[in-house]
């Protein structure tokens, strides 16, 4: 099996971690886990659903930047720093996931943390696509 490590220019540059990586063989794609950063590194939206996008849109750019689309993600983890304000606009989530993702959903967890890498991140989702 061989990797090739994968690291879009329109992402912040990754610092020990790539956006994407693509196994040989199988085609399994491991995306790394995602917050709202913009291109200069910078944590952008003051709200759930504004990071929650963005942290989603970067997710599938690194995931196209590798060969896939929405529909090959197979597993995807949601980390937030407050489920209860997750729950409550979970409606709005779904909204951004169908119109960013489409409908074919993945396997998903939510898991509440105490906090995030960048400390203004308000939730962050990593996961991994399976290629056909």
């Amino acid at each position: 099996m061989t990797t090739e490590r994968v690291n879009p220019p329109e992402l912040s540059p990754p610092t020990g971690f790539s956006h994407a990586v693509v196994a040989s063989g199988s085609r399994v794609v491991f995306l790394a886990g995602q917050t709202a950063l913009d291109a200069d590194g910078k944590v952008v939206g003051d709200t759930l659903p504004e990071q929650f996008e963005r942290a989603l849109g970067n997710l599938l750019a690194a995931l196209r930047a590798a060969g896939g689309t929405p529909a090959d993600l197979a597993r995807v983890t949601v980390y937030a720093t407050d489920v209860a304000a997750y729950r409550t606009h979970a409606g709005q989530l779904g909204r951004i996931w169908r119109e960013s993702a489409g409908r074919n959903y993945p396997a998903m967890a939510v898991l509440e943390v105490v906090r995030l890498w960048d400390q203004q991140a308000l939730v962050e989702l990593d996961g991994f696509a399976v290629l056909p």
